[in-house]
């Protein structure tokens, strides 16, 4: 009788606590019981921490170039021929031999260079952070060498090349999506409950971005950035277009549900009470849909990182000496470039990954939101 009168009670709490929670509660509760959203969303957090920290996790200096072109991935070992098992990581070096055929470099492992792997050891000088000066990293060698992901046709590691690539490759989807949410946010918001001429200049605004091919529009642009331009202007610009043309679904989504709305009863009742066009918008209406612009705003930055990856590796985009995952896939576009070095292509899964783990996030938080979702 006690336990069966400890269940019930147990079940009366946890209904009157679902009753008691507010909608935003009641979302993260069921976005909890969605596993691979769950692993997407720190999966997530791991990318941007890389993006963030980018300079203290890689070894080397991204742009610094070495002897060793086209070097394969070193593999990290526990265990020597000589001295057997080692609690501590190594690996080993290059033995360089030349192909009497073609006069390309072979690489062979050195047994008798042993590197030793630590953590927070010193290397090249930058700021964390933008902020604080310093030359400690994650891990890395004291003497020697490590090419975790192989070298490039520089010999430059690319490891840390890609690390690097993070920043650019995430933040571009980040600054895109927060300039396509306003623009949406704004002109569809404006579009749904204006109506009228304001409407059909909107809309038709959008039929013409929505229309406009996107190849042929780049190479334009391509050619009519002048070549002085820093890294930084063209990566400004590259997102400023990028937002332009993915604002238009948004604006549409916000105006249809706008639309749906602004003759309900509380629309009406703050109309009444005086509140401004703005008010109405931002305070009663828009929170009645939150839910899902969360969700298409997550659904969008796998979008734009994808149209930065696509621009960049097609030479349309940003240019070295910027380092993003599409500017690291320009030098993967020969097949025998591939095929003698596979590991060009590593920024590939890296791209692949992020998209996934944006694409699974945001079917977490869209059955979180849906109250008809089991």
């Amino acid at each position: 009788m006690e336990f069966e009168e400890k269940a019930i009670n147990s079940t009366e709490e946890k209904e009157e606590k679902i009753y008691l929670a507010s909608q935003w509660q009641l979302i993260w509760w069921k976005f909890k019981r969605h596993r691979l959203a769950m692993v997407a969303f720190f999966v997530l957090i791991v990318f941007y921490f890389i993006a963030i920290c980018c300079e203290f996790i890689s070894p080397t200096d991204p742009y610094q170039r070495s002897q060793f072109i086209y070097a394969p991935p070193q593999k990290i070992r526990f265990w020597d021929s000589k001295s057997g098992f080692s609690l501590r990581p190594f690996v080993y070096g290059y033995k360089i031999e030349r192909d009497p055929i073609t006069f390309e470099n072979i690489y062979k492992e050195d047994v008798t260079a042993k590197y030793k792997i630590y953590f927070f050891v010193r290397g090249f000088e930058y700021k964390l952070f933008g902020l604080f000066p310093t030359n400690i990293h994650l891990f890395g060698v004291k003497d020697g060498y490590i090419f975790l992901f192989g070298t490039d046709q520089l010999g430059r590691d690319m490891f840390s090349r890609i690390m690097y690539g993070t920043r650019i490759s995430l933040s571009v989807g980040l600054v895109g999506v927060a300039i396509s949410f306003i623009l949406g946010l704004i002109l569809g918001g404006l579009s749904g409950y204006m109506g009228g001429n304001i409407d059909n200049i909107i809309q038709r605004i959008i039929d013409v971005l929505i229309s406009l091919p996107t190849i042929p529009l780049w190479l334009a642009f391509a050619a009519a950035v002048p070549q002085d331009w820093s890294p930084l202007k063209v990566y400004f610009i590259t997102t400023i277009i990028l937002s332009i043309f993915g604002w238009t679904t948004l604006a549409r989504t916000i105006r249809g549900k706008l639309l749906s709305m602004r003759e309900e009863d509380f629309v009406m009742a703050a109309r009444l009470c005086g509140a401004s066009t703005s008010r109405i918008i931002l305070r009663h209406m828009l929170p009645g849909f939150a839910s899902y612009i969360i969700v298409s705003l997550t659904l969008a930055i796998p979008n734009m990182i994808l149209g930065e990856t696509a621009l960049s590796y097609l030479g349309v985009g940003l240019r070295p000496p910027v380092i993003s995952w599409g500017v690291l896939l320009q030098d993967a576009q020969d097949v025998r470039t591939i095929g003698l070095h596979p590991w060009m292509l590593y920024p590939c899964i890296f791209v692949v990954l992020a998209v996934l783990m944006f694409n699974f996030l945001g079917d977490g938080l869209r059955d979180a939101a849906d109250p008809y979702a089991r």
